[in-house]
């Protein structure tokens, strides 16, 4: 059975998609700790990132840097947070966080409630700057 990621990837779960290429994707968090929290994800269903093969973990790492950049350039904030974590998906991801202080990024019981509008918003933004 996919998990949730491959079939948001596959288009059968609709998303924010932020940037795609052949074996990476990147969309909006819909319940986000901050404004533009999103998840990057191999398109390979691999359960844990360190089980990635060496290849598609260096690939995935890039492809998150290029999306934190452009992520940064469209929400204003200090740094762009990097956190791996999230046992109920069985397919490997990060977390990418806009945050103003550390505080952003540890408190994941804290989440944000966003309009779709702002949704649509907030995921035009940052694909325009990837």
């Amino acid at each position: 059975m996919s998990s949730i990621f491959t079939k948001i990837v596959q288009g059968e779960i609709p998303s924010y998609k932020i940037a795609e290429d052949e074996h990476y994707f990147a969309f909006l968090d819909i319940s986000p700790v901050a404004k533009g929290h999103t998840l990057v994800i191999p398109k390979k269903e691999v359960d844990y990132l360190f089980d990635l093969d060496d290849e598609t973990y260096q690939g995935l790492q890039l492809f998150a840097k290029k999306v934190a950049i452009g992520l940064k350039k469209a929400i204003p904030c200090e740094k762009v947070g990097v956190l791996v974590l999230g046992l109920e998906v069985p397919h490997a991801h990060i977390h990418l966080v806009p945050m103003q202080n550390e505080g952003d990024l540890l408190n994941f019981s804290q989440k944000v409630k966003l309009s779709t509008e702002e949704f649509i918003e907030i995921q035009q933004k940052i694909a325009e700057n990837i």
